[in-house]
């Protein structure tokens, strides 16, 4: 088989297994995707989704929803990284965030064919526009889900919990860090690496720790 079949294979089971997965998805989740999304408009009667203008493959913008976690308004007035304890962050937006509930919505991204249900995290321009010629890679598939930098930064709020610059310290603490992570998936995903990473998200949002399931490989590079 030659390797452009291998990768249109590869790709057709890819997309094939992210809609199975977020039409599943959605449909089990409906009634909790109803309760979040009244709970948040009764708490200030504005819409309970926020799409936020992100980087998918290829370089294409598009618009990534999210159950709205922070006061209207917050994207343009504030730091792109958030920290726990971010004042813009509102009561029922911290129980969702602390949850990953909040982005549920983007399972809708993942049938439009924006997003995946695997993939490298999808950032704002101005992070992009800082990538070196190999973090470029990261835009050459799709933005994911969940990926190993979800898993092993799961507290990633934390870490800029006492942070006067998130968006600096994200670049400086974080970023290199999550980018080496997405580019280990980007050069070794498969399918089988895909439903490996669903699995162990499913059991990091059960509050246990997903470490465990992923590869050595991915372990080391996180202790470097």
């Amino acid at each position: 088989m030659s390797r452009n079949r291998t990768l249109d294979l590869n790709e057709f089971l890819k997309r094939s297994t992210d809609l199975v997965f977020s039409l599943v998805a959605l449909m089990c989740l409906s009634p909790i995707i109803a309760v979040i999304a009244l709970a948040i408009f009764l708490s200030d009667f504005h819409s309970p989704i926020f799409a936020g203008e992100r980087v998918g493959m290829d370089g294409r913008l598009f618009k990534m929803l999210k159950f709205r976690s922070m006061q209207m308004g917050s994207d343009k007035n504030g730091p792109s990284s958030t920290s726990v304890n971010d004042p813009r962050i509102t009561r029922i937006g911290s129980l969702i965030r602390r949850t990953k509930l909040d982005e549920i919505p983007q399972l809708w991204n993942v049938i439009r064919g924006e997003m995946s249900m695997v993939g490298p995290r999808p950032q704002v321009r101005w992070a992009v526009d800082l990538y070196t010629p190999e973090e470029l890679q990261l835009v050459s598939v799709r933005p994911g889900l969940t990926d190993y930098a979800s898993l092993m930064f799961r507290e990633e709020g934390q870490i800029l919990a006492e942070s006067t610059d998130p968006d600096g310290d994200y670049l400086r603490l974080i970023a290199p860090m999550k980018n080496r992570l997405g580019l280990h998936y980007v050069k070794t995903s498969n399918v089988f690496t895909d439903l490996r990473i669903m699995v162990a998200t499913c059991i990091a949002v059960m509050g246990l720790n997903p470490i465990r399931l992923l590869p050595q490989s991915v372990r080391d590079i996180y202790i470097e």
